[in-house]
């Protein structure tokens, strides 16, 4: 494991904040989720989610704003993509932290 002598500043801090702040929201996460799936209009993600056109529409809005993901017109229709690998990274570390604290508790049950 690597470890960084770096100490962010408050300005840094308050942007990385923003940034967990905005992956914190389950609806963001869930429809991040569905992209990663492939390109998605408004309609489909409404069938997939169950969520109201106009929270997909917010969501989507800040999701696109911090550049995770873009939109591109199709006729009438906004196709929206996920636009950045990091959310996949940062998941799959998250998942893997999980895991491994799960399983060492499993362990730990077991070895009562």
């Amino acid at each position: 494991m690597v470890v960084s002598s770096f100490v962010p500043g408050p300005q840094l801090l308050e942007e990385l904040s923003q940034f967990f702040r905005l992956l914190s929201e389950p609806a963001r996460l869930q429809l991040l989720c569905e992209l990663k799936q492939g390109p998605c209009d408004v309609a489909t993600l409404i069938e997939s989610t169950g969520f109201s056109q106009s929270h997909i529409s917010r969501q989507l809005g800040q999701l696109q704003r911090a550049g995770l993901v873009r939109c591109e017109r199709d006729g009438v229709r906004l196709i929206y993509r996920v636009d950045d690998t990091l959310v996949d990274d940062l998941c799959e570390l998250v998942q893997n932290r999980l895991r491994q604290r799960l399983q060492a508790q499993l362990a730990e049950l077991q070895s009562v």
